[in-house]
């Protein structure tokens, strides 16, 4: 079965997204930078990591003298929203709702049982 691309970005090229936002642009130097505060990569690994987001779309880039300078094209916002959106389908079935009261939810809560759950839980326990 052929997987599908997730519109979130994994760790590390969310880790390079994050200091290009912060940035607005910048080559691979700049963002090595920034990434080697939290986790300290390889030249070549970021510029690898630059070059798969630019694949994705998520990244432009142009080149200035010799080396590449690169821009977000997608926004924290549109990020954001992807992630959110791939937690409440993978998480809670799609219903906003769901999420939503699951966040109010205080730590010591337990979750709430259905009536119907509860009559088959005590039947399968017998």
């Amino acid at each position: 079965m052929p997987r599908t691309a997730r519109e979130v970005p994994p760790p590390l090229e969310l880790l390079c997204l994050r200091a290009l936002w912060s940035l607005g642009e910048g080559n691979v130097k700049a963002v090595r930078e920034i990434v080697a505060q939290s986790r300290p990569l390889a030249y070549t690994t970021i510029m690898t990591v630059l070059d798969r987001l630019v694949r994705k779309g998520l990244l432009a880039r142009r080149k200035v003298g010799r080396s590449f300078v690169y821009a977000p094209q997608a926004t924290r916002e549109a990020a954001r929203r992807a992630a959110v959106r791939e937690l409440v389908e993978g998480y809670f079935d799609g219903s906003e709702e769901a999420l939503v009261g699951f966040l109010r939810r205080r730590p010591e809560e337990p979750p709430a049982v259905p009536a119907q759950s509860a009559d088959r839980i005590d039947t399968v326990l017998l």
